[in-house]
């Protein structure tokens, strides 16, 4: 029984890093790297791909999450560009909240293995102490704020105890918000200036650090105050 079920998952993590081999080398062989060297030159490769450039773009930003070649807020801003804020935020967003799962299911399905092919040694070191002390925290301050590799951060959160509704839910709340930027940006909706750009930088910034400094104390006063108030029904 455990030999047959190391075999399962040895062969399960075979098919998964040659689907993503073959991924990578179709994208190679379309251009889409080359591409990557400037927001035009990604916009005019998602173009060329008329009639079906919408569902071409989604599929890239699927691929982007579990490749991870790209920040998926670059793609959205191209993605602005080339169909408006609205679709290209849907679009964005239903292929980085699939894809979020999808990386952090097979993290937890396949273990470090997976994780050792797809994350290099360097980030994993970096990480995984603090998204293992302080998984929620972090993950919820990381995912807001664009200073961290988001889809790194999903493989990594597979081999924590977090529970996959809970992970679920953080990608939820959390990940669309850089994407609606970005997206609002590309479709020429909103324009900041960079001094703006610098302002919301450092506040991100600020906050992430006070977040990760007094996070557990917030966490656990929201969650007394939580219990209070469930209890005081029962009380009266």
């Amino acid at each position: 029984m455990i030999t047959t079920g190391k075999t399962a998952k040895r062969v399960c993590l075979a098919a998964t890093v040659l689907l993503l081999a073959g991924g990578a080398w179709g994208l190679y062989q379309s251009g889409f790297f080359a591409a990557c060297t400037s927001q035009q030159a990604l916009q005019d490769y998602i173009a060329r791909r008329a009639p079906y450039a919408q569902l071409w773009f989604f599929l890239l930003q699927l691929l982007s999450v579990v490749l991870a070649p790209i920040p998926s807020n670059i793609t959205a801003l191209a993605g602005g560009v080339l169909f408006g804020m609205w679709s290209a935020f849907l679009l964005t967003w239903a292929a980085v909240f699939l894809g979020s799962l999808l990386v952090f299911g097979l993290a937890r399905a396949l273990g470090r293995n997976f994780a050792d092919q797809v994350v290099s040694r360097r980030l994993s070191e970096k990480y995984q102490a603090v998204i293992h002390a302080k998984t929620t925290v972090f993950l919820t301050l990381a995912f807001l704020f664009p200073y961290f590799p988001d889809d790194v951060l999903c493989i990594l959160a597979g081999l924590t105890d977090i529970s996959f509704r809970r992970f679920a839910l953080i990608v939820l709340l959390t990940r669309p918000w850089g994407l609606l930027v970005a997206s609002a940006l590309g479709g020429s909706t909103v324009r900041v200036p960079i001094w703006g750009l610098a302002t919301l930088g450092a506040a991100g910034l600020a906050i992430f650090v006070l977040g990760m400094k007094y996070g557990d104390r917030v966490e656990q006063w929201v969650l007394r105050h939580l219990v209070h108030h469930r209890k005081e029904p029962d009380q009266t």
